[in-house]
């Protein structure tokens, strides 16, 4: 308990400010004058006799009370209490938060009771959504409709059609090889594209570790690994598993049906393994991925749940989505590096599309966490949400397009002014690759290709002709290299070497069919009777 000091009337401790209306320092050590005059007080109330001080005494004491049953009532000569501090200081507490980086230690999960044990755990650090009472089955019950979010919202009818294996919109193109080949036609794609992909997939299928992980240095581990280009991000393997994994679900593969089930499996129950829980959630930030390695991690559980509705990866996708909301910034509503930094357009796009396939495979995204990405991309927009800047309002093609695809992960209509004008100036700038000079920007290309997909028209058109074919073309077809890619020019493509390209590649050519259309009309969307 604090010590007090009767003439500061607050604790020592406590850096409240104590202001005397008299002008008087309240904090100063109380001293006498000098001797005599305390001597005074002391023959003064000597020569008084003892009832009319008792009655002094009780005069004021009545006058105390009465002050203290009248708060309403002040004087000039009672001393001011401050205890409101200003509100630039309250927003700075809140953005120096700290969490360790150092989580738990890594468990190995034998069996997933072991797996809710330990996520049942309460951290005092974190507040994670407390869902250990909630049958994730049963979670659509409960789920947010994302769509209220934006009063410029397409219609939920239009936006999940398509039901697939469990999700609502998540498995159907993929798994259904009918309806991925009619998607394929329609979108653009050809057998030229979907050649590729199977030669990407098995260049990753080759380049997975017998731990069941992927690396983004993809020399490393047992047999012939002579591929040109390495990535240097070698302490990132959740990073890299999850990016690797990611074209096999694309291509409606899962770990219980398709040519490398394998594969997914094995790459699947790599992440179980290495998942790192707190409390009621399950992180894969790490050293070199940060809150990258997570959203991609959390993006693999939730479309593998959401394609399999396997109750094994349930409550892992569920409690991956809790650490999403625990890291988001309180203040600024976005993602970065550590939790609950102040955030950056770059790793909020993950983040949203985690939460997107989440949602779209019933699991529960929180209202405040969708309002406060909201909130982020309002603040990083130009012209009235059109262009987007990195962490501040900008007009960057990468950023634009990442914003942009959140932005109709949020709901935004086709018909939206911003949106035609940001896509604009997406398809003015085109694809940003020569992958036979291996130079461009795949990150860019990535988001953007999803963009110009969803959006439709002639502007797609244009955009997946040059992309397609810049792709197909570049394609590694001989030797060590065969069915990888390789596109330098940006941080990313150094950091995660071939791997990265790759992956990122195949998900592009992937894109006819990996998610349902947006902005379809209802009636075409009808036609896949699924």
């Amino acid at each position: 308990m604090a010590n007090f000091d009767p003439r500061n009337l607050a604790p020592m401790s406590d850096p409240v400010q104590v202001q005397d209306a008299g002008g008087a320092d309240p904090g100063a050590s109380y001293v006498p004058e000098d001797d005599k005059r305390g001597m005074g007080r002391f023959i003064f109330f000597n020569a008084v006799p003892s009832w009319i001080v008792s009655l002094i005494f009780h005069f004021f004491l009545l006058i105390a009370l009465a002050l203290i049953g009248s708060p309403e009532e002040t004087s000039t000569d009672v001393r001011e209490i401050i205890v409101q501090r200003p509100e630039e200081e309250q927003v700075e507490e809140l953005q120096d938060i700290e969490i360790p980086l150092q989580l738990e230690e890594v468990k190995e999960l034998e069996n997933m009771e072991q797996a809710l044990e330990i996520a049942a755990v309460t951290n005092p650090t974190l507040d994670p959504v407390d869902l250990t009472s909630v049958d994730v089955l049963e979670a659509g019950n409960i789920q947010q409709d994302l769509l209220e979010f934006s009063d410029t919202a397409v219609d939920a009818s239009l936006m999940y059609q398509g039901v697939g294996v469990g999700g609502k919109g998540l498995g159907t193109g993929r798994s259904n090889a009918k309806v991925k080949g009619n998607m394929l036609k329609e979108g653009g794609g050809s057998d030229a594209t979907e050649r590729a992909v199977g030669m990407a997939l098995k260049w990753l299928a080759e380049h997975q570790l017998p731990d069941g992980g992927w690396n983004f240095d993809h020399t490393q581990g047992p047999g012939v690994r002579t591929s040109s280009n390495p990535g240097n991000m070698t302490e990132a393997r959740n990073g890299a598993t999850a990016l690797a994994l990611l074209p096999f679900l694309g291509a409606g593969m899962t770990h219980r049906e398709g040519e490398y089930k394998e594969t997914v499996g094995r790459g699947l129950q790599f992440l179980l393994k290495n998942g790192k829980f707190r409390g009621n959630a399950l992180s894969y930030h790490e050293a070199g991925g940060s809150m990258y390695s997570h959203g991609l991690a959390a993006i693999c559980l939730t479309e593998a749940y959401a394609m399999t509705q396997d109750s094994n990866l349930g409550k892992p996708a569920q409690l991956s989505l809790n650490f999403i909301v625990s890291a988001q910034d309180p203040v600024g509503g976005g993602w970065r590096y550590q939790p609950r930094q102040p955030g950056d357009t770059s790793a909020v796009g993950w983040q949203i599309m985690a939460l997107k396939s989440g949602h779209l495979g019933y699991l529960e995204v929180p209202e405040p966490t969708i309002r406060g990405a909201v909130k982020f991309l309002d603040g990083v927009s130009a012209d009235a949400g059109a262009y987007y800047g990195y962490t501040d309002p900008g007009k960057a093609p990468g950023t634009t397009s990442v914003g942009l695809l959140c932005r109709m992960y949020l709901g935004w209509k086709k018909e939206n002014p911003a949106l035609a004008r940001g896509v604009k100036f997406l398809s003015d700038r085109g694809p940003i690759i020569d992958a036979k000079a291996q130079n461009g920007n795949m990150y860019y290309n990535y988001y953007a290709t999803q963009v110009l997909r969803q959006y439709g028209g002639p502007e797609w058109d244009k955009w997946n002709v040059k992309m397609s074919k810049a792709l197909v073309d570049g394609q590694a077809q001989t030797g060590p290299e065969a069915g990888s890619w390789f596109v330098d020019g940006e941080h990313g493509s150094e950091r995660g070497g071939r791997l990265y390209s790759t992956a990122l590649a195949t998900m592009i050519l992937e894109v006819y069919y990996r998610h349902m259309p947006i902005y379809k009309s209802q009636a075409a969307e009808q036609d896949f009777a699924l």
